[in-house]
């Protein structure tokens, strides 16, 4: 539903989006992550129409946006991160007025309204005037006024900025809800948000594309994947000898010993899985095994060594990119 082809954006000598090309099918939470400065906010405003690009293709269900903008729009809602309302208005006037310019009227206008109202928890602040909201509440004003066309595709830049863990709750339950219906593609520098809502992420840095997949699948290219937290009932000096011996470890650490307890980690060659051999090795020297972490990998971690070590290489303007993810 959503093809983005070679896309560019320049703002003088700087690329802030240096030839991003992805797709996004229908059921994708896609989330768009990076550090502040990054090229988030550049992609979302380009797809959303609201900014040009300098060069590339955008289509949503096969519409050319720079070609056919308002065509484009019609099929997407855009939470920007700034929060753009009408302060003077209430909460009801304001989507009542946000309806009747995606054209509903009447009875369904008022359906509308309720609805996402209702969605976003702004019944108790119906009739405030939009100024006197606080930053939580008008997040969730914005976030009623991109979901009251029911959008197949939803663009939602920083949705949690300035909501309170239980907001952000409430906030990841709809995202979860509406995500089997929609493309939602939501930009952030939060992990969390990643891991807790997002079936798909890619990390931008420096304008360019540097990683594409499912979170659990990033994870899979963390330095500590599968390092072995092991506590066992043995001589320390005994089992860091024995469990080093392994051929898939690469290191044994003592992390903690008292007595015949010993806590240790095991650090794997090529991230290879320890805790099967570790157990039989247990196993065939009668040592009790008390305790025993896997660490799946760490999507910070990742993100981390993406983000610090992009720009060694990094292309002067108008060269090919070779060898991106």
């Amino acid at each position: 539903m959503i093809a983005v082809e070679g896309l560019v954006k320049a703002f003088g000598p700087r690329r802030a989006v240096d030839d991003i090309s992805f797709s996004v099918d229908k059921g994708t939470v896609l989330g768009f992550l990076g550090p502040n400065g990054a090229g988030k906010t550049t992609t979302i405003r380009m797809i959303a129409g609201y900014l040009a690009p300098t060069a590339g293709r955008i289509q949503v269900e096969g519409i050319e946006v720079t070609q056919n903008p308002v065509r484009a729009q019609r099929l997407m809602g855009y939470m920007p991160e700034n929060t753009p309302l009408y302060d003077e208005m209430t909460v009801t006037g304001f989507l009542r007025f946000v309806a009747e310019v995606r054209g509903f009227w009447g009875r369904e206008r008022g359906r509308r309204v309720d609805e996402v109202m209702e969605m976003c928890m702004l019944t108790g602040v119906r009739h405030q005037p939009i100024e006197t909201l606080s930053k939580g509440y008008r997040r969730r004003v914005c976030l009623a006024q991109s979901l009251i066309h029911d959008p197949p595709v939803l663009l939602l830049d920083e949705p949690t900025e300035g909501l309170d863990p239980n907001q952000k709750q409430v906030l990841r339950e709809m995202i979860g809800q509406m995500a089997p219906h929609k493309i939602i593609m939501l930009s952030t520098h939060i992990l969390e948000e990643v891991e807790a809502i997002c079936s798909r992420a890619m990390i931008i840095s420096e304008g360019r594309l540097k990683a594409d997949g499912s979170p659990a699948e990033l994870k899979q290219r963390s330095a500590s994947r599968n390092l072995l937290t092991l506590e066992v009932l043995a001589p320390a000096a005994a089992a860091r000898e024995a469990f080093a011996a392994i051929p898939d470890v690469a290191a044994v650490t003592v992390v903690e010993k008292a007595g015949e307890r010993t806590v240790l980690r095991l650090e794997p060659r090529d991230k290879q899985p320890l805790a099967v051999g570790a157990m039989e090795l247990a196993a065939s020297r009668n040592w009790m095994v008390v305790g025993m972490q896997v660490d799946p990998g760490r999507l910070d971690e990742v993100f981390r060594e993406i983000t610090t070590t992009d720009d060694v290489q990094r292309p002067k303007a108008g060269e090919a990119v070779k060898g991106e993810v």
